[in-house]
């Protein structure tokens, strides 16, 4: 349990970070560049989750030993592609249908997704106990 508490940690200061990315790439492209919300949302995430895969599998998550980088990444790419889609819906059901500000909706987005990528990481792509590579420790 104190291992999973910890890694739980380790998964929220990158996704903070993550988020910090993500949520300053949308309201610079949305507010100073006006590109439109939903597009800048999807800009943003993807470049956050570039940073995320990085940050993730190297302090976060155990590589299983076996699977190649490449089915790793891939993995990993369709999983933030389920992500993008949860992202995308809810902003447009927060921003269109209910009319809250996006800058708004974007907290509930982040907070649905960021459960969906630790549970579906964890369970795919997550060596956990099992004999595998551990690139560092940050203990």
């Amino acid at each position: 349990m104190q291992k999973l508490a910890a890694q739980v940690m380790k998964f929220g200061v990158v996704g903070v970070v993550a988020f910090c990315i993500d949520y300053g790439v949308m309201v610079l492209l949305t507010e100073v560049c006006g590109v439109w919300y939903l597009l800048s949302s999807v800009i943003s995430f993807t470049v956050s989750t570039v940073f995320n895969y990085l940050a993730s599998m190297r302090y976060v998550f155990r590589h299983k030993q076996g699977m190649s980088r490449r089915k790793e990444f891939a993995i990993f790419v369709v999983l933030s592609v389920i992500g993008l889609g949860l992202n995308s819906l809810i902003m447009w059901a927060g921003q269109s249908g209910l009319g809250i500000s996006y800058l708004i909706v974007k907290f509930f987005a982040t907070a649905v997704v960021m459960v969906w990528n630790f549970v579906t990481r964890k369970k795919f792509l997550d060596a956990g106990d099992e004999p595998g590579e551990l690139f560092t420790d940050i203990e």
